[in-house]
């Protein structure tokens, strides 16, 4: 169950680089008013939106195999556990509305500044902070 632990990090880990770094490139892209500079931050937003999809998966996979495997969740005083499983839906919400973000962006229909993406790209990090306390202090 340790590798499956530790697997799990580092899957939880090269996920959250992309859901901190591609709010960074559309604050880019909003700002943006060169075509081929356009073009370019595209690519990168399609490259890194792919690749962290695919990192995604099995931090969700090898988190639900701790879930099962540990039988965390049940029971009282683990109430941590159920919050902490908000908080990973939340940015499985995030990340789709990233993606959505990215079409609107490769269909040139985006309508907001680049304030707007600077905000946005702070939402992870609090989630990231509120996991890390509820896994590692468990408060209720």
């Amino acid at each position: 169950m340790l590798w499956v632990k530790a697997l799990h990090i580092v899957f939880v880990v090269s996920w959250f680089a992309g859901l901190f770094y591609l709010p960074r490139i559309y604050v880019n892209l909003a700002m943006e008013t060169d075509a081929a500079s356009t073009q370019r931050l595209l690519l990168m937003a399609r490259k890194l939106f792919r690749f962290m999809t695919m990192l995604a998966v099995p931090a969700v996979v090898f988190g639900l195999w701790l879930y099962l495997g540990y039988g965390i969740g049940r029971g009282a005083g683990q109430g941590w556990m159920h919050a902490k499983l908000a908080l990973v839906l939340v940015l499985i919400g995030y990340h789709h509305g990233c993606g959505v973000l990215l079409r609107k962006f490769e269909a040139g229909r985006n309508t907001r500044s680049h304030k707007f993406y600077r905000w946005i790209n702070e939402l992870p990090v609090l989630v990231l902070l509120a996991v890390v306390i509820l896994v590692v202090v468990k408060p209720f």
